[in-house]
């Protein structure tokens, strides 16, 4: 039985995943922005082993939810799945990039990390120099092709934590609509084959995964001078530098 932390996991695929991973004995705990959030966390998901509250658009609020994520001990997996979509271009930053890199840095190394990117990471611009600005240069794919990136950057600077990033594909959630044409299931089913990690195929790392395979993923992303800045210029804006494997 493992521990898991899920981000954003008061609904779509967060829950999901954290249903499934409950359903297979494990103990997760979830997380919501809010306290009414958090409510409906615990009426969705009972069973959950408990529910972390913060809004992580507000990178002091992020700190905090490392310290209390920390006071529980050290999880097994973390899967960072909070984000925002269609909103202003500095929340994007905030919650997409900085608070996954906060959280990273401040939580206690687990054995796994796994972080959502997206597809629309194809078509989105290399920006990490835009994400301290007031008012950053950054849209949702912008973002997705960032935190890509961080998750190979994290795997090659801890070789000791397996560390994946995820294309879940375009699936009907509230994010993604109701006309979304890809498979619901298969949208969070690669962060439980990971998270659950009974299949030794899972035991992967530095990937950008598919539905279990690899996926396309921007050559840039791989580029480790663009990691190196990426991870420099979080540290820089967040005060927090990247640490040294434990």
């Amino acid at each position: 039985m493992a521990s898991i932390f899920i981000t954003g996991s008061t609904d779509g695929l967060g829950q999901m995943a954290a249903r499934e991973l409950i359903k297979s004995g494990h103990d997760v705990y979830l997380h919501a922005r809010n306290a009414d959030r958090a409510g409906d966390a615990r009426k969705a998901l009972p069973e959950a082993a408990g529910v972390l509250v913060a809004d992580l658009n507000d990178l002091d609020a992020t700190r905090r939810l490392a310290e209390e994520a920390n006071a529980i001990g050290t999880f097994d997996t973390v899967i960072h799945n909070a984000a925002v979509y269609r909103v202003n271009s500095s929340l994007i930053a905030r919650v997409n990039v900085l608070s996954p890199y906060l959280l990273t840095c401040l939580m206690h190394q687990p054995k796994q990390l796994v972080y959502l990117s997206s597809n629309d990471h194809t078509w989105g611009k290399w920006k990490a120099s835009e994400l301290g600005k007031d008012k950053p240069d950054m849209t949702y794919a912008d973002s997705k092709l960032l935190i890509a990136s961080f998750a190979l950057a994290v795997a090659r600077k801890w070789p000791d934590v397996r560390s994946n990033a995820i294309d879940p594909g375009w699936v009907p959630t509230k994010m993604g609509g109701s006309s979304a044409p890809d498979d619901l299931d298969k949208g969070y089913a690669t962060q439980v084959w990971l998270a659950d990690g009974k299949d030794p195929k899972a035991g992967v790392s530095g990937r950008y995964l598919y539905h279990k395979r690899d996926g396309e993923l921007q050559d840039q992303a791989r580029d480790t001078h663009k990691q190196e800045a990426l991870i420099d210029t979080c540290a820089q804006i967040t005060g927090v530098p990247f640490p040294d494997q434990a």
